[in-house]
């Protein structure tokens, strides 16, 4: 009996894992594979991206947390929809460490 209290708790504790990574965006996986000891950092940057971005830019910015050479490309872009990303992102980034530098 008492094994199968601990399997039934160990599997609940391993699903709640799994979803929890699973549910995580885009940001906050780019986030924890580029700063693996800060996920509570992550998440907030996460729920920050989730307040100010949408979908299609919440990837696209999870890119350029992967490649800097690319954010550099959108960054001297000269076309109105990589400037026009660019604000969103700038605005992402300040709104993100002023709500999660606490």
């Amino acid at each position: 009996m008492k094994k199968s209290y601990l399997a039934g708790a160990l599997s609940a504790l391993v699903l709640s894992l799994a979803t929890s990574a699973a549910m995580a965006g885009p940001i906050e996986r780019a986030c924890n594979r580029a700063d693996k000891g800060n996920r509570a950092v992550c998440g907030c940057i996460q729920q920050v991206a989730d307040m100010t971005l949408r979908g299609s830019d919440q990837r696209r910015a999870a890119k350029l947390m992967k490649d800097p050479d690319l954010a550099h490309e959108v960054w001297i872009s000269k076309r109105g929809a990589d400037d026009a990303f660019w604000e969103r992102y700038k605005s992402f980034g300040q709104q993100a460490e002023a709500y999660c530098a606490r």
